[in-house]
């Protein structure tokens, strides 16, 4: 089983909202040792934002700028669960991790996560938190990814979030396990694959490498 966990916080290991992903991870590792997790802090990385010039689109998942984006898009793709951990800046995501997610428009367009799970943390200094894990549960499913659940809150009922985060640690390695469906949220992902086939299929001189990734899937 392999985890990836992406942390958004520009504080790293520092980060509240990274303490709460080692308490999921705890959660994993002790509903299924030997898992392989990897973190990535995207604090540390060199990211620059999507220009929109629709590289990505024409050459799946090509894209002309060079930092060190192409390597977290591939382990995205390589893990069977993703976990993300974002703290509420200004009523979202931080800047680190929405940049990301701007460059990945290729996951939504093709569904190129399917099959995986996922689950999203986020913590506040005592404003408003719910809205991050909304954004980071509709971007997920999107992408094709069935979400596990997600864990918000205020710092100070900090201790109390840690216990919940593990609890979700384990619900999402044993969502994996047993390859666990959310009718729901399956039914959300054969609706948008409808309404992007019909996207896909139009555009399908200009966006060759999505459209040739629709054929080789079967869904054109």
């Amino acid at each position: 089983m392999k985890i990836l966990c992406i942390s958004g916080s520009p504080r790293g290991e520092h980060s509240n909202t990274f303490r709460l992903a080692e308490e999921a991870v705890a959660g994993i590792t002790t509903a299924e040792p030997g898992v392989s997790v990897e973190y990535i802090h995207l604090g540390s990385l060199r990211m620059e934002f999507c220009t929109g010039c629709g590289t990505c689109h024409r050459k799946l998942l090509f894209c002309p700028l060079k930092d060190d984006i192409a390597p977290v898009l591939h382990s995205m793709r390589e893990a069977e669960a993703i976990i993300f951990a974002s703290p509420v800046y200004i009523n979202h995501v931080t800047a680190q991790l929405k940049a990301l997610l701007d460059r990945s428009s290729p996951f939504i367009h093709c569904q190129m996560l399917t099959g995986k799970y996922g689950a999203a943390l986020s913590t506040s200094g005592g404003g408003p938190h719910a809205m991050v894990l909304d954004y980071l549960k509709e971007y997920l499913v999107s992408c094709g990814v069935q979400y596990v659940g997600g864990v918000s809150g205020p710092i100070s009922r900090f201790n109390a979030m840690k216990e919940e985060a593990k609890t979700l640690g384990v619900d999402l390695a044993k969502a994996v396990k047993e390859n666990t469906a959310y009718p729901d949220q399956l039914s959300t992902i054969e609706k948008q694959r409808e309404f992007f086939k019909g996207v896909i299929s139009s555009r399908k001189e200009e966006w060759k490498g999505e459209y040739e990734y629709w054929k080789e899937k079967g869904w054109i």
